[in-house]
């Protein structure tokens, strides 16, 4: 069984640095993309980012191009989410993700639990 346990989330100001963690339990972690999704208030939950199983490929929205960034330790058999110059509309949940491709919400296999990011001054 596959499990995501996502933390990191905090409260941090504007043009400040928080780094996320997903540990993948299971083992899909070598076969399946993983990476982020949030949820602002109020809004629907957007695609953040992506990395391959190989490590090699990383993919991300246009909104967090050049501030966040996707990695992952297989030996730790976790990926991070590097996010820097944050901005008040980067508030919301995040929730790890992984499954065959999640540039898009109905290719994901399995979810995290969410953890909160608050960007505020």
């Amino acid at each position: 069984q596959v499990q995501l346990r996502d933390s990191g989330g905090g409260w941090v100001q504007p043009g400040g640095s928080l780094r996320l963690s997903c540990e993948n339990s299971g083992r899909t972690f070598e076969s399946h993309y993983m990476g982020w999704f949030r949820q602002p208030p109020g809004k629907k939950r957007e695609f953040v980012g992506q990395i391959n199983y190989s490590g090699d490929y990383t993919q991300y929205a246009d909104s967090v191009k050049g501030r966040f960034t996707i990695s992952k330790d297989a030996a730790k058999k976790t990926v991070y989410l590097q996010m820097s110059d944050l901005r008040p509309e980067d508030s919301g949940v995040y929730y790890c993700a992984a499954g065959p491709i999640i540039s898009y919400e109905g290719f994901v296999d399995y979810w995290g639990q969410g953890t909160q990011v608050t960007v505020s001054s």
